[in-house]
């Protein structure tokens, strides 16, 4: 990335944070993934319980591999290999309960609105209320110019993806194209959008300059 994007980049995530903190949420920027996890490990103290949720973000910048280096914090991961989907769903279950939930979001919206897609709903459920605090690693490459915007990106960009990834035998997946089906493998089954939190700072946005996730 050449400098006049770097410039960018730190001039938006100056926009968002001012949005974001107009809205109730904590937020903050780091310009590179490897800053984002460092500064994400330094805000779990010893002890902490710490829900995993799906994110691709957090796998590409290495924050579990961190996490659980990090002495006393345990980590809830309902995608842990070798487990029944029992098992999952109880720690998903357990994720409410966490001091921590840590995921991203599919799409941020220029004036600081969050948006989420999810085929089961523990994630967007978890963000907006259960976990004592939630950080949500967001690339700037998630930000769209507005609510329709933001809708249409995580339509017929990142569930695409996420379909294919997963390999969910859905029309997108097949084809890339979002169909609107109504596939019992259908990743799009529940949005959430969160205009603002009673809980001041319970939301921490961790905004970082280079790409990361769909």
């Amino acid at each position: 990335m050449d400098e006049p994007q770097i410039k960018y980049r730190e001039k938006l995530a100056a926009h968002l944070i001012k949005q974001l903190t107009r809205r109730r949420m904590a937020a903050s920027f780091a310009p590179t993934a490897a800053q984002a996890r460092e500064e994400i490990v330094a805000m779990i103290p010893a002890g902490a319980t710490v829900s995993r949720a799906g994110s691709m973000s957090l796998v590409e910048m290495g924050l579990w591999e961190a996490l659980r280096a990090k002495a006393g914090v345990e980590i809830l991961d309902p995608f842990a290999p070798g487990l029944s989907p029992e098992e999952a769903y109880a720690l998903m279950r357990r994720g409410f309960l966490a001091d921590f939930m840590i995921a991203s979001s599919n799409a941020l919206t220029m004036d600081g609105r969050l948006v989420n897609l999810d085929a089961t709903g523990n994630r967007v459920a978890a963000m907006c209320f259960g976990p004592d605090k939630v950080i949500l690693v967001v690339g700037l490459n998630k930000v769209a110019p507005d609510l329709e915007a933001a809708l249409a990106r995580v339509k017929h960009h990142a569930a695409p993806i996420n379909a294919i990834r997963l390999g969910r035998e859905t029309p997108c997946a097949a084809t890339g194209q979002c169909a609107d089906c109504r596939s019992p493998a259908r990743l799009c089954n529940l949005w959430s959008i969160i205009e603002g939190h009673r809980f001041e700072n319970r939301i921490h946005v961790k905004l970082v300059g280079e790409d990361l996730g769909y």
